[in-house]
């Protein structure tokens, strides 16, 4: 069952300060791109696994994928708003965000997709 997370990223222009798994991207659009591609593929896991002490070690559950994952993102004049409909549990949602965005997201709001 999709769930439908709604994202609030108050400060985004501070979001490529967020580490080495930062978003890259300035506008919604893009960062909504992003965010879509975390969640439908493994790539950005196994980039995050490789820098672990122990790779081998890390929970196989955190690369979870949902291959039908959509995101949009909508810009207001000091922040932008990611709506993401997603199969992927909440902890993995949460991970896949805090490599992302760091401490930089609100969480605002979860409904059924």
């Amino acid at each position: 069952m999709a769930i439908r997370y709604h994202i609030r990223l108050p400060e985004p222009d501070r979001l490529g300060a967020s580490g080495e798994f930062a978003f890259r991207s300035k506008g919604a659009e893009g960062l909504a791109e992003e965010l879509q591609a975390a969640l439908r593929s493994d790539a950005l896991f196994q980039r995050w696994r490789a820098t672990q002490e122990d790779p081998d070690a890390v929970d196989p559950a955190l690369g979870a994928v949902d291959p039908a994952a959509k995101v949009s993102g909508e810009q207001h004049d000091l922040h932008i708003d990611l709506t993401a409909e997603t199969a992927i549990a909440g902890s993995v949602f949460r991970q896949r965000m805090r490599l992302l965005a760091g401490s930089g997201w609100e969480l605002r709001n979860v409904t059924a997709g």
